[in-house]
């Protein structure tokens, strides 16, 4: 990649002299011989680096340089002039300018502070392209699906990242509660600080209070050393807790302490600490049965549910079964060095009558694995687990409103719309297992 070097300067002579040494470098080059002329040449071409003289026929290089930072802040710009002034050089480098040098005295530093400069900008782009790509892995434009109801639901998470407001995101297992809270990281004000994740169930109680709140040397056997906690490495930025309803009642306690006061203590000491984080909850429970049945605290799910976003189930976007299946197809493939395999009818068939407890999750592992044992071009029914190989079309037969399977149907329908969709809610009013409740709505292809 050949870097392009812009040089400003009304001296003629000068001026080709350099082009000729920045050229022998192999440098691409371009000239103006006065601001308006150089700042059009920057409109003009992704420029690198720009020399530019201090005094020009119409303005001083100095000012010229937070012009410059301002419009293209990777390019960078070294200043030439004819005589040294030490005001102006620290005016220089306080606009954003690279370096300061004299004309004829400094001449041979020309070409090592171009080096440098280059490298900057290499470095700047770099980075540049790795945050984009960061953005972009977790932007909303990234979730897949046009269903209505992940349209409403990114419209709301959308609306809510900009502000500072705790979230609690509620749904099934599987249906992408992690990547929203990253997308609302990313949106928020808060991006480019820490996004830090938490899940609740993978701890005892022990574990997961030293894991959020730290622990000081000596606290407890085994602790050798101080150890920062999930609240501190969050501090500025944003702390993701995901699977909330795991987390045993005292440690409820002393969560909502730090959402109410920004404090918090680590255990074995005895000096608070603050942190400023946002907080965005995640779980699979129904928190208000929950709390209704003391199972958990009833001031933390007020505090949590602040702002509550219910991500819809992949029974309830039907429609999305098909993009998310070529999306997760086009992705194993070239992860297996496959090319594209087409998907036919009655697979995407198969997939569109199945229940998927699993959601987004199964979805994903069900592509995969059909992509590894998958031999033509074609991905065909028989890759299919075998539960879903066996699916018929009995399901989907219409029943007679006389028969017990009619009536069974209605009244599950009836407890799902009371619950809100609540399937651990409805399995426990019907008194059935949810492996049952599960078996049943696949059965009677209730969304």
């Amino acid at each position: 990649m050949t870097h392009k070097i812009l040089i400003i300067d009304d001296e003629e002579k000068l001026r080709s002299l350099l082009v000729r040494i920045i050229k022998s470098e192999g440098f691409e080059v371009f000239e103006a011989k006065d601001l308006k002329s150089g700042f059009k040449k920057l409109e003009q071409t992704d420029i690198d680096v720009v020399l530019c003289d201090v005094k020009l026929p119409d303005g001083n290089g100095v000012d010229f340089v937070q012009n410059i930072k301002n419009s293209f802040p990777l390019t960078e710009v070294i200043l030439l002039t004819a005589f040294g002034n030490i005001p102006d050089g620290v005016q220089a480098m306080k606009n954003g300018a690279f370096d300061y040098i004299v004309k004829g005295d400094d001449n041979d530093k020309i070409i090592p502070l171009l080096y440098k400069a280059v490298e900057k900008v290499h470095l700047q782009k770099k980075v540049q392209q790795l945050e984009k790509r960061i953005n972009d892995k977790y932007s909303f434009n990234t979730i897949i699906g046009k269903s209505k109801g992940i349209e409403q639901v990114i419209d709301l998470a959308q609306k809510v990242a900009k502000t500072d407001s705790t979230v609690l995101l509620t749904g099934e297992t599987g249906t992408g509660k992690e990547v929203f809270a990253q997308a609302i990281h990313e949106n928020s004000n808060r991006v480019g600080k820490s996004f830090v994740a938490l899940n609740c169930s993978t701890f005892t109680k022990e574990i997961l209070e030293s894991e959020l709140f730290g622990h000081k040397q000596g606290a407890f056997t085994g602790a050798v050393k101080d150890k920062k906690g999930f609240i501190e490495e969050a501090n500025g930025g944003t702390l993701f807790l995901d699977e909330i309803g795991e987390m045993p009642i005292d440690l409820q306690a002393k969560l909502l302490r730090v959402l109410e006061t920004s404090e918090y203590i680590p255990v074995g000491d005895t000096t608070p600490k603050k942190s400023n984080f946002r907080l965005i909850a995640a779980t699979n429970r129904d928190l208000k049965t929950e709390s209704d049945e003391h199972r958990f605290r009833s001031d933390l799910y007020f505090r949590l549910n602040i702002f509550e976003i219910k991500l819809p189930s992949l029974r309830e976007r039907i429609k999305d079964i098909s993009v998310l299946t070529h999306y997760f197809v086009k992705q194993f493939s070239e992860k297996t060095n496959k090319k594209t395999l087409h998907i036919s009818d009655e697979f995407l068939q198969k997939l569109e009558n199945y229940s998927w407890p699993g959601n987004i999750r199964e979805l994903k592992n069900i592509i995969e694995r059909s992509v590894i044992l998958s031999n033509g071009d074609t991905l065909t029914s028989d890759v299919l687990p075998y539960e879903m190989q066996q699916q018929t079309e009995q399901s989907t037969k219409p029943m007679s409103a006389f028969s017990m399977q009619s009536v069974e149907k209605l009244h599950i329908q009836k407890v799902l719309n009371y619950t809100k969709g609540n399937k651990a809610e409805t399995a426990r009013l019907l008194e059935i297992g949810i492996a049952t409740l599960y078996r049943k709505l696949e059965e009677y292809q209730i969304q």
